[in-house]
């Protein structure tokens, strides 16, 4: 195989080092009929071992080059090769009980999650490669300094578990940054949620827009419409404190007095950062 040059503008970093791979393929534990879409196979450092443990194996993959390496290496009714954007896949045409991995691109790897996340009620589970300080927010509990809108987010609809860090070594070309493999179970249908998703997003990105403050500040206009006693969120609650289950009641409190909701402006695209 010719050798393939690394693409900034895809984010690319190939995993290389075969103790990392080993160590996902068996966090995700394959059977030999489960219904595997990876993201972004590269190279196919975890396509190859995936394939010795699945009949069959669907990739996503954006670079051209390597979508045609990799339907020249491995047979048709082995691999399905699906040459696009992962963000613009519609991954609930796999069916149900799907099982999602990958090394996902540092720089799409929030979109990516929160794309997913429509179709979370068709997903067994993912395993994912990220960058090590976007998983600690993923998995923070209230109260750490971690702790932000996408650990709320994401911990609204999913169980989370960071499971082992990799180093810039693993990888050719070498990130800058530390990296890590997290687990993503889908919670059940009697999980605490939201009348309106959009609403709890909303709460939620206003409530972390000034962190340092009190929610009782932060969410200026809203205040007077919170049942702050009956939800259990004391007088010097910070955003920073509240958890998951909070956040979505006061959410529901909002949208019942039509102040959030569908209807009303979408705040800004959620920024692992925050």
């Amino acid at each position: 195989m010719a050798q393939h040059i690394a693409r900034k503008r895809f984010g690319q970093h190939f995993l290389v080092d075969e103790s990392i791979t080993d160590g996902i393929v068996r966090a995700v534990a394959p059977a030999r009929d489960d219904r595997i879409v990876e993201i972004g196979p590269g190279l196919s450092a975890l396509t190859r071992p995936l394939l010795q443990r699945v009949d069959h194996l669907l990739a996503v993959e954006i670079d051209r080059d390597l979508a045609a390496k990799l339907r020249n290496q491995y047979p048709p009714n082995r691999l399905e090769v699906i040459e696009a954007d992962a963000l613009t896949v519609d991954f609930g045409q796999f069916g149900d009980r799907l099982r999602v991995v990958g090394n996902l691109p540092y720089n799409i790897s929030s979109p990516i999650l929160f794309h997913l996340m429509t179709v979370a009620d068709r997903i067994r589970d993912q395993h994912f490669m990220l960058q090590r300080e976007v998983i600690d927010r993923m998995v923070a509990a209230p109260g750490e300094s971690d702790y932000g809108r996408l650990s709320v987010m994401l911990q609204s609809r999913y169980r989370m578990e960071k499971l082992f860090d990799v180093p810039p070594e693993a990888f050719d070309p070498p990130p800058r940054v530390v990296s890590a493999v997290v687990r993503m179970v889908p919670l059940p249908e009697d999980r605490v949620k939201a009348k309106d998703a959009a609403a709890l997003e909303q709460v939620v990105a206003r409530a972390f827009s000034q962190r340092r403050k009190m929610l009782r500040r932060a969410l200026g206009d809203w205040v007077p419409h919170i049942p702050w006693e009956a939800l259990g969120i004391p007088p010097t609650a910070r955003a920073e404190e509240v958890g998951v289950d909070k956040f979505v009641a006061l959410a529901d409190v909002l949208l019942d007095h039509g102040l959030v909701g569908r209807d009303r402006p979408h705040s800004a695209e959620l920024d692992p950062s925050v």
